[in-house]
């Protein structure tokens, strides 16, 4: 982890989240990863969920002990019910879910299959209602004034170009989250989005590779566009997202909700 993460974990108290159980999507690697690290190093308890067994593994040995690695699709209303139902059973309860697991492909609107289509919306759009839909079960029969935080994207708030498909399901993801918003509050539950930018992850490598050749040029020059459409002027790392999840998680946000906070270096700013 760069010293930049380890700065920005440190703005916040190691006690943040102290005692609060936690249970994270696509979190095996990329952002996933990121957010479940932080939300341990932050005192929760966190049950780390991935497609990939072993890559869920893998993430929660890098959290230690307490951590729980679930395989789990969560474009399967079963699979989720009964990933929940394993994560309560070990946690005593939850207090925390990150809806994260997304995917993407890349083409121009002209040649987008319907099995792109299919698929971005899946996982993108319907994983995130399954697991909230879990999530505010969970909440309301324990009586827990639970938080989630929902992954949406840079292209959900502006359309990208080759990602149309992407960026549809990304825009479901904001608009479902105010949604949501607006009808737990009453219950003291809280729901927010975070929209990453261009974040150094393995999904932004494949993209940038199918982005060069799409527009017939280099990789370096893909990234250096990003990089120039950054007044902050780099690639957003995973932890820049993971630490703005911490917060959304804490008390410190205790009067957010129905927000979709951009987490873009600058990119986007309204």
């Amino acid at each position: 982890m760069s010293a930049l993460s380890f700065a920005a974990s440190d703005s916040m108290s190691q006690e943040t989240l102290r005692g609060r159980r936690a249970l994270v999507t696509g979190a095996g690697t990329g952002i996933g990863r990121a957010i479940a690290l932080a939300l341990a190093r932050h005192g929760a308890q966190v049950c780390v969920t991935d497609l990939d067994a072993g890559r869920a593994k893998t993430a929660a040995d890098a959290i230690g002990a307490a951590a729980l690695p679930l395989a789990l699709d969560v474009t399967s209303a079963d699979a989720t019910a009964e990933a929940f139902a394993a994560a309560h059973a070990r946690l005593g309860g939850l207090d925390l879910v990150c809806a994260n697991a997304g995917v993407s492909t890349m083409r121009r609107v002209i040649d987008l299959t319907e099995a792109d289509w299919d698929t971005n919306m899946d996982v993108n759009a319907k994983g995130v209602f399954l697991t909230d839909r879990e999530a505010v079960r969970s909440f309301l029969r324990d009586g827990v004034k639970g938080t989630i935080v929902n992954t949406a994207s840079l292209a959900g708030k502006v359309g990208a170009p080759l990602l149309a498909h992407y960026s549809a399901s990304k825009f479901a993801v904001v608009g479902f989250t105010q949604a949501l918003a607006r009808e737990v509050a009453a219950a003291g539950i809280r729901v927010n989005a975070v929209c990453p930018g261009f974040v150094r992850t393995g999904m932004q490598e494949r993209e940038v590779v199918w982005e060069a050749e799409l527009r017939a040029i280099s990789p370096e020059q893909v990234v250096r566009e990003y990089v120039q459409q950054t007044p902050l002027g780099r690639l957003e790392e995973p932890e820049d997202v993971a630490d703005v999840v911490v917060f959304l998680s804490s008390d410190a946000a205790r009067f957010m909700t129905g927000q979709a906070v951009n987490v873009t270096g600058g990119v986007y700013m309204t």
